[in-house]
């Protein structure tokens, strides 16, 4: 007997909630789906469900094991898919990605992506906050600027500008900023980034800002700024088209940094599946143009 019976078997019943349902899921017997569950727990010497004539419920310890059952059964899957000839992108894809670019761009991309691939199942995870990609168990992030952990793969699909600017009627009631010590003098608008990117002399330097208004959404930064505010600074997709039509005004803009990197970045062990590859080649080819769009 391996190992891995009755994996599937206990996946479909937790799935559909009954040994029926699952039966009918994997097209087996009722009765072969009670002895292999039976069999499993045997082997780990743990119950994995409360059985009650009415009712099957997981227990504690079979909800965490649910869990990791899922991930193997769709790794071992994904190990097939890498060897079919056709690499069709195929499984579980979970992803993640910050609000506010996730929403405007990669939700769009990622669904252009599941609508080529109907074998492929997305789910996508938008938030500021750092996910630990391995711990939390994703296969793909998209992140931006430099970073810090080197265990994970990196692949450049695009790059960023960031715009320091601020509403005209600000300006003209607290004056023009001309250099970065200017600053310290201004209210600024802070955001989830806690430190804004500048270039002076050829070399990179970091302002820390301070200021009254501190707001997790670029969106709301960016209106504050057109409410008269404060300065702020904030990636091109906000700002860009307010700065077109002259609701803002760029400022320092002989300090502007860089354009910053727009990374996907992966564990080691998923950078040959079909899903990941194909993906990151969709963002390569089509996300530099979807940022392009807000420049003109």
């Amino acid at each position: 007997m391996s190992r891995w019976d009755g994996i599937d078997e206990f996946v479909a019943v937790a799935t559909t909630g009954s040994f029926s349902g699952g039966a009918v899921a994997l097209a087996m017997s009722t009765t072969h789906m009670s002895r292999a569950v039976a069999r499993l727990e045997q082997r780990v010497q743990a119950q994995l469900f409360h059985r009650t004539t009415r009712s099957v419920r997981l227990t504690d310890t079979g909800q965490v094991f649910l869990e990791r059952c899922r991930r193997i059964i769709m790794e071992r899957d994904e190990a097939i898919a890498l060897i079919d000839e056709r690499g069709e992108p195929q499984g579980e894809l979970r992803i993640t990605c910050s609000t506010a670019m996730g929403e405007r761009f990669i939700a769009p991309l990622v669904r252009e992506f599941s609508a080529r691939h109907p074998r492929l199942s997305v789910t996508i995870e938008l938030t500021n906050r750092i996910i630990d990609i391995v711990g939390e168990g994703y296969d793909l992030a998209i992140r931006t600027g430099q970073l810090a952990d080197s265990s994970l793969i990196r692949t450049r699909i695009a790059s960023r500008t960031l715009h320091c600017c601020a509403a005209p009627d600000y300006l003209l009631a607290h004056g023009r900023p001309r250099r970065l010590s200017d600053l310290a003098s201004h209210e600024c608008l802070i955001g989830t980034t806690t430190t804004w990117q500048f270039k002076r002399q050829g070399r990179e330097e970091i302002y820390r800002p301070k200021g009254r208004w501190r707001c997790n959404s670029g969106g709301a930064i960016a209106e504050a700024a057109l409410a008269g505010a404060g300065i702020c600074q904030l990636p091109e997709f906000y700002v860009l088209p307010l700065i077109a039509q002259g609701r803002l005004e760029p400022i320092l803009e002989e300090h502007a940094p860089d354009a910053e990197p727009i990374w996907a970045v992966y564990p080691q062990r998923r950078h040959l599946q079909p899903k990941i590859s194909a993906l990151i080649d969709l963002l390569r080819h089509e996300l530099p143009s979807a940022l392009a769009q807000t420049r003109s």
